[in-house]
């Protein structure tokens, strides 16, 4: 590149190679930063929804510090963004955080930045939901379901699976043991084995939407599968029907289904874990949510 004429100073060459610099550092912005991640291979081994949740987070990211040089972002203009954001949803600002720490530390490992922003910046403290969904409710909100929730209500349970790798069953996976499943989140291939209660929440499934040729389990009046936003509207349906006729609050989510197979499980900790595929007894012990029956002093005699 050609900096000036030949005819040139040296002050007049080395003020123009300092302003090319600057041009050239100016580009290194939190918006490409962000942009080379997302276009990683680093980012495309992540799980899908994963990915689909940093590109969401990305946009208040990019809000917040998109047009600043990466390398002048500092602990405490990430405290203030975290603390803006927390005031409405704690949670969600700590995941903000996350994907922004995940951007600077694979960036800091390629020699893109010279440190990471978010280290040292606590968390917002949060609190483990322990809602377990009673027979009664479960049942309650069953009864009033469309055929397609009530289909997904059951394989969740019993298969203590996501709603995103229920909602976009694939008939294929239907296999002679079980229902194969490869968890969205974390990757873990399990077959979910049959059971009569099983078998007949499937072929009810597979009955309701006989009507058009499909490869999905749950699916539309077209054959294509649910969008989860869709989804959600049938399942919100089915709750403030069932509120509204037995009176109860029913104040539970969809994702509270997988806890309640978790904690209805028979077993021991290590067998829940193998059962419902997470990586740790740990983990666990955030979805086994029935409040356990002990011995007292004189029940024990």
């Amino acid at each position: 590149m050609r900096l000036c004429d030949l005819s040139a100073t040296k002050s007049m060459v080395w003020q123009e190679y300092e302003k090319q610099i600057e041009l050239s550092n100016s580009n290194n912005t939190v918006s490409k930063l962000v942009r080379e991640f997302i276009d990683s291979a680093d980012f495309c081994e992540l799980a899908m929804n994963t990915q689909k949740d940093y590109v969401k987070y990305s946009k208040k990211i990019l809000a917040a510090f998109g047009p600043m040089q990466s390398d002048k972002v500092q602990p405490k203009h990430v405290r203030q963004f975290m603390d803006i954001l927390g005031q409405k949803s704690p949670v969600q600002a700590n995941r903000h955080k996350a994907f922004l720490s995940r951007t600077y530390r694979w960036a800091f490992e390629r020699g893109k930045v010279a440190s990471n922003p978010c280290t040292g910046v606590k968390q917002f403290k949060e609190t483990p939901r322990d809602r377990y969904v009673e027979d009664y409710e479960y049942q309650a909100v069953f009864n009033t379901a469309c055929a397609v929730v009530k289909a997904a209500m059951e394989i969740s349970y019993l298969c203590m699976a996501r709603k995103a790798d229920v909602v976009k069953l694939h008939k294929s996976q239907l296999l002679e043991q079980g229902i194969y499943i490869k968890q969205g989140k974390t990757g873990k291939k399990q077959i979910k084995e049959w059971g009569p209660r099983l078998r007949a929440a499937v072929t009810f499934a597979k009955a309701e939407s006989a009507r058009v040729e499909s490869m999905y389990v749950l699916q539309q009046k077209n054959g294509s599968p649910f969008a989860l936003a869709s989804f959600d509207q049938r399942w919100r349906k089915a709750v403030i029907k069932a509120r509204l006729e037995t009176e109860l609050p029913l104040d539970f989510t969809f994702h509270d289904l997988k806890a309640k197979g978790i904690s209805d499980f028979e077993g021991t900790t290590a067998e829940k874990q193998r059962a419902s595929g997470h990586k740790s007894e740990s983990q666990i012990s955030i979805y086994d949510r029935k409040v356990q029956v002990v011995p007292t002093v004189e029940s024990k005699k």
